[in-house]
């Protein structure tokens, strides 16, 4: 498959999961991403249990999961050799991405100043303001952009991913596309700045818009959606469904379907009616649900076009026929530890999913090749 960003070269100074899973991105789409490491390498390699282990060698698992289809090759910046290697790589790359605190690469002497470089930056709390000197952590921002004080139950809670991380990578990655896009037209790059925190307000769309607009605070739901009943999770006979009963004409045919007269009353007929009893139609719903186990719920449900699906574990997600038929977990071989095992890339180019080419790197893996490249 000819892939989108074949040709361009990615200086990645990133590390542990911000960086790693914007430049991964880049490598999916066909980028030459060159993972610059120091010595003792990314931290997450050593960032286990879990391992993958082949006789004596073994890699964590996190490290596996953002870091396929890159080069590695480990300087010590801190040395005038390694320094001139690393700026040769800048020299000869489309892009340079880090996630240091602000000015790190700058005061370690990497000139990043070439007119048509395209230089990223991912931080903590951005390269200005009050706290662009705090390191950045995925659970700090979630906590100071308000996400925990709308997630969970009674206490702040985080998500189970580092969203913050994802989501700013995410975007990062977005800034990036925009400016090579922008740069075929101008021939000049640009200064992309991504944060956390900023990524992580974003991220809170609705809920910031509801205080800014209306003055009203979030409160901590659970699953529960405070504008939509019923919209949440609800347990079943053998275990729990999600169901969107996004408007009224929804709501009739979710309880026709589970022959849920007593939820028909005109007392629930709107979904501002069921606001204000939501405790009620929540505890009608369940009794009606522990009636049928989770499939059976689904197959009702998604027969007359409610939008539901079960709540499965990974593993149950990754193995379902769904994730088979789609083929969202891919096999590659890795030099020293044999089969690694990584969701496909999550795009499709004219009915095509990316494939799998390289699995991540181990540590100075590619020294050699990248020297000769530079010498080129």
């Amino acid at each position: 498959m000819n892939l989108p960003l074949t040709g361009v070269v990615v200086a990645d100074f990133t590390r542990v999961l911000t960086g790693p899973f914007c430049t991964q991105t880049l490598g999916d789409l066909g980028a030459d991403i060159i993972k610059i490491e120091p010595p003792n390498g990314d931290d997450t390699r050593h960032w286990g249990p879990p391992w993958l282990e082949h006789h004596d060698l073994r890699e964590a698992t996190y490290y596996l999961s953002t870091n396929r289809h890159k080069r590695s090759i480990a300087l010590d910046l801190k040395s005038a050799a390694d320094l001139e290697i690393a700026q040769q790589i800048v020299n000869k790359s489309d892009v340079l991405v880090e996630n240091y605190r602000p000015s790190t690469l700058e005061k370690l002497g990497i000139d990043a100043s070439r007119a048509d470089l395209i230089y990223c930056s991912i931080t903590g709390f951005g390269s200005s303001g009050t706290l662009s000197d705090w390191a950045g952590y995925d659970l700090i921002a979630q906590g100071m952009s308000g996400f925990m004080s709308y997630t969970g139950l009674e206490t702040p809670t985080k998500a189970g991913v580092a969203v913050a991380d994802i989501f700013a990578g995410t975007l990062a990655t977005q800034g990036i596309l925009a400016a090579l896009y922008e740069r075929t037209r101008t021939g000049k790059g640009r200064r992309v700045e991504v944060n956390l925190l900023e990524s992580m307000i974003a991220l809170g769309t609705y809920q910031v818009g509801r205080y800014l607009n209306a003055g009203e605070e979030a409160e901590r739901l659970g699953n529960e959606h405070r504008s939509i009943v019923p919209y949440g999770t609800y347990k079943t006979k053998d275990g729990f469904v999600n169901i969107a009963g996004g408007n009224d004409a929804l709501y009739q045919k979710l309880c026709k379907a589970l022959a849920a007269t007593d939820l028909l009353e005109p007392r629930f007929s709107s979904n501002e009616q069921r606001i204000g009893q939501r405790e009620e139609v929540t505890q009608r719903l369940e009794a009606h649900l522990g009636r049928f186990s989770s499939s059976q719920v689904v197959q009702r449900l998604q027969a007359v076009g409610v939008p539901s699906g079960e709540v499965w574990s990974v593993p149950q997600a990754l193995e379902s026929d769904w994730a088979i038929s789609r083929g969202v977990v891919q096999s590659i071989q890795h030099p020293d530890l044999g089969e690694v095992r990584v969701t496909a890339p999550p795009f499709e180019f004219d009915g095509a999913t990316l494939p799998v080419r390289q699995a991540p790197p181990r540590l100075d893996q590619h020294r050699q090749e990248i020297l000769e490249w530079l010498s080129k």
